[in-house]
Formats: structure tokens, C-alpha cells, sequence
């Protein structure tokens, strides 16, 4: 199967041959397993001192008093140290040196990949992950000028000849709707635009790092969680003409 190139103008300028890893299948189950053995890495380690609430001298009265036998503090009836209790410990705290970092193999993180990579092309569940687009066919590939743009203004205008500006401003959430509650730890929620992937940068990441959602990456940085947002596959990919080439020489072994 063949695919148009176009320029930076949306001119169709000839065609190139899909690669072998857009025939791999989209698995779902691997692709998460990937996303979140990513997402682990960036948790941070949370414990309690194993002696909070233990710095007491509470014992027990025993029985035979008419009331709980907690442990109660020397020469008082306040109850301390027990679960429950007012400054008493925890029943079962965190404990920092639980493992929170997942582990996956490399053979599957590099099926998680192509089946990422596999999944940009399917119109269907780019359009399931909200992408708004206007593309007759998928992937979208462009000419490897795209690479040299040095300007935020360049980049933009070529989204917006490639009618891409509106899944950019799509990502740019600024407020949160009505109805959908608060969100915890930030104040607003950041989309996910296309994702522009070259085999060598020339300046274009500099120049995109300011578009709300647009992310540059090279070729031989992709992971999954760039393909897959949230493990959820199909995301909005414009691929340079030698990036795309270079995918079976990379990823296909």
C-alpha cells in the first residue's frame, strides 16, 4: 500500500510505501501494560516513619476498670498508641520501600510500539481519541522540510494548511466544563495534539514547544506513551518521509 507526500504547502509531491509495521495488530492489553510500566517510573515513593504514633508510654489497664482496654497514657484515662485513637499509629501505613515500578519485557515494550505505531493509521480510533482532523488517508506523511522549520509561527502555519489547528486548539483546555467536577493537583487539564515525528531535528522542536498539545520526537524516541496517551492507542501522527522509512530499519527486527 502506498501513501501521498505532501510539503508544507499540502501539495501532494509523490508516494511512498507503508511499511511492514503498520501490518502489526493493535493489541490493546500489551499497550497498556507499556504505558503504565512508563507511568510507574515517574510515581513517587511515599512511607511513614515506623514509629509514628508509638513515642508514648500507654499501656493497657488491663480488666476489672469498667472500661476499654485500650492503651491509656501513665497517670491519665487518654487513650493513645491503639488504632483508632487520637496521635495513635496506623493500622497498615505505606510503606516506602514497596515496589511501585512496573517491569516489562523488552520484546514486549517493543511490540507495544508497533502496535502504537500500527494504530495511527486506523481512522477509527484516531477519530475515537477525539483528534479532529481532515485527512483522506492515514498516516499522514509530509516532505522532510518539516524538520528545518526554526519559527513557533512557521509550524503553526503549516498545521493550519494541513487542517490540523483545530485538534491543537481542541488540546488547549483552558477551563474545566460544568458538570464533569474538580480535578485534583492542578488547575487545568492539558489535551494531547498531534505528534510530529522526524528522524533527525533540525529546529522544529524548539519551534513547536510552545503549541498547546504538539509534541516533536525523533524516530528512535518513540514509546508507547507517545503513541497511546493514557494507553488508549490511535493518536495523531505526522510522520516525516525519512522517519517513516526508517521505521522498519528501526522497530521491525
Amino acid at each position: 500500500m502506498k501513501v501521498p507526500v505532501y510539503d508544507l504547502e499540502r501539495q501532494v509531491t509523490g508516494e511512498v510505501e507503508l511499511p511492514k509495521v503498520f501490518q502489526t495488530p493493535v493489541r490493546f492489553d500489551v499497550i497498556k501494560r507499556a504505558v503504565v510500566a512508563l507511568q510507574s517510573r515517574r510515581f513517587q515513593p511515599q512511607g511513614r516513619d515506623p514509629m509514628a504514633g508509638k513515642r508514648t508510654t500507654a499501656e493497657s489497664w488491663g480488666t476489672g476498670h469498667g472500661i476499654a482496654r485500650v492503651p491509656r497514657l501513665r497517670g491519665s484515662r487518654r487513650a493513645a498508641f491503639a488504632i483508632g485513637t487520637v496521635g495513635g499509629r496506623r493500622g497498615f501505613p505505606p510503606l516506602s520501600n514497596k515496589k511501585i515500578v512496573k517491569r516489562i519485557n523488552k520484546k514486549e515494550k517493543r511490540l507495544a510500539i508497533r502496535s502504537g505505531i500500527a494504530a495511527t493509521a486506523v481512522r477509527e480510533l484516531v477519530e475515537k481519541r477525539g483528534h479532529r482532523f481532515q485527512a483522506d488517508t492515514l498516516p499522514l506523511v509530509v516532505s522532510d522540510d518539516l524538520s528545518t522549520l526554526t519559527k513557533t509561527q512557521q509550524v503553526a502555519e503549516f498545521l493550519v494548511k494541513m487542517s490540523l489547528w483545530e485538534d491543537v486548539e481542541r488540546a488547549n483546555r483552558k477551563t474545566i466544563r460544568a458538570g464533569r467536577g474538580k480535578t485534583r493537583g492542578r488547575k487545568y487539564k492539558k489535551g494531547r495534539g498531534p505528534l510530529i515525528v522526524v528522524d533527525q531535528d533540525r529546529g522544529i522542536s524548539q519551534a513547536a514547544r510552545n503549541l498547546p498539545g504538539v509534541e516533536v520526537t525523533d524516530v528512535e524516541s518513540l514509546n508507547a506513551e507517545m503513541l497511546a496517551p493514557g494507553a488508549h492507542p490511535g493518536r495523531l501522527v505526522v510522520w516525516t518521509e525519512s522517519a517513516l522509512k526508517k521505521l522498519d530499519e528501526v522497530w521491525v527486527r
